[in-house]
């Protein structure tokens, strides 16, 4: 009998053109209603990083419950990356509510959390700490009453850049790039950072709403930006959108972003 198995699943590549299926690497919880990870609950937006100092992979997601009124993140840790993954607790990060969240890791290895808030009025983000389990005291924040959301943070030649979505529900909206000397800000908005296309593909992110940016390595100032395109009508059956992400411009503009349309 086949067993359709709810959780985080995990896939694998070597060149992001072949792809394994590494299976579910944070399982559901099938019979404890009580728990985080039981099946009714949501749990989104999932990020891996890797910590030196103690050779552990941590995740950090967000939780809610059915109603969306639980606003915490979650953590879980395994000895790889393709799991499997030990939950550890869900919490509200520095005592306030925490909704559309990412982890940024930075090249001195200090991690960062950034999430929504205030009822998704503002940005919060602050330092995690040594062990990547927990945030620090220490946060700062950003975007007040700007309402924006959904968060994704890269850093080139030493500028930090961010990503965000506007808050429409799960209607795709315009995105809105902004720039840093440091991870915990000022943090100066530049615009829309998508182009092409028409003006419709322009003003939704190309349908979509901003996850993750990933560096691609060995080809510098080229990134991935990562996307989710959600299926209001069946959550589970939501897609990634990948566009390509250059940065340059003109020396009195630190930063240009072009995206590209999905293939």
């Amino acid at each position: 009998m086949h067993v359709d198995i709810i959780g985080v699943g995990c896939y694998s590549s070597k060149d992001l053109w072949t792809w394994k299926n590494e299976g579910i690497v944070l399982a559901a919880e099938e019979t404890n209603e009580t728990h985080d990870l039981h099946k009714s609950n949501v749990l989104e937006r999932p990020k891996v990083i890797y910590n030196e100092n103690t050779g552990k992979y941590i995740m950090w997601m967000h939780m809610e419950d059915t109603n969306y009124t639980k606003a915490a993140v979650g953590t879980a840790i395994s000895n790889s990356p393709t799991g499997p993954f030990d939950y550890i607790k869900s919490f509200r990060s520095h005592g306030f509510e925490s909704r559309d969240m990412t982890i940024f890791k930075d090249d001195d290895g200090m991690a960062y959390l950034i999430y929504s808030s205030e009822d998704n009025s503002e940005l919060h983000i602050g330092p995690l700490t040594q062990d990547y389990l927990d945030v620090t005291n220490v946060m700062r924040l950003i975007l007040v009453g700007q309402h924006r959301e959904a968060p994704a943070l890269f850093k080139h030649e030493g500028i930090y850049y961010m990503v965000t979505s506007g808050c429409t529900g799960w209607a795709p909206n315009e995105a809105l790039a902004l720039a840093a000397e440091s991870v915990m800000g000022p943090w100066e908005t530049m615009g829309n950072p998508c182009i092409g296309g028409n003006k419709i593909f322009r003003l939704t992110t190309f349908f979509a709403q901003s996850t993750y940016v990933l560096p691609l390595h060995g080809f510098p100032g080229i990134f991935i930006f990562m996307a989710d395109r959600w299926n209001p009508a069946d959550l589970r059956d939501s897609r990634y959108v990948w566009l390509p992400l250059l940065v340059g411009g003109p020396v009195d503009r630190p930063l240009d972003y072009s995206f590209g349309f999905p293939l």
